[in-house]
């Protein structure tokens, strides 16, 4: 039984760090485009990965509180406010890693946010396809 629970553990460390670097990937991409976001040249990967890691600690942590604040706000918008709150998750994470990762327009860091939940619903899609291989060939 414990090895069953280790290699489950495994597995969800796997698709946890597979998740993470298909995120770090799309970010490194879109950002690309946008000169109104700067990620350290020094190591892009890196800082992405780190950005990346915060942002989905943020997602985890703060995001649910400030969706639950602002439930009557996002319901009197149609919904339309929710990706405001991922442009405040995006400056929060600016905060935190200060020269590292810089947002300057806000306008532009918005239409990135929505892009990042598009591309986000497309890797979701491509990864769950990737895992259901792994655990295939796990078995």
């Amino acid at each position: 039984m414990q090895n069953k629970t280790k290699k489950s553990i495994l597995i969800n460390t796997i698709d946890w760090l597979l998740y993470m670097l298909g995120y770090t990937l799309v970010f490194i991409l879109v950002t690309s485009f946008f000169d109104s976001i700067y990620i350290d040249s020094n190591h892009l990967f890196l800082w992405s990965f780190i950005i990346i890691i915060v942002t989905y600690i943020l997602n985890k942590t703060v995001k649910p509180i400030l969706v639950t604040l602002t439930i009557p706000i996002t319901g009197i918008t149609l919904g339309l406010f929710y990706p405001c709150i991922n442009v405040f998750i995006l400056k929060l994470t600016d905060w935190l890693l200060g020269s590292h990762f810089q947002t300057k327009n806000l306008y532009i860091i918005f239409f990135v946010a929505i892009l990042l939940s598009i591309t986000n619903f497309i890797m979701e899609e491509i990864l769950k396809k990737i895992i259901k291989k792994v655990r295939l060939w796990t078995k």
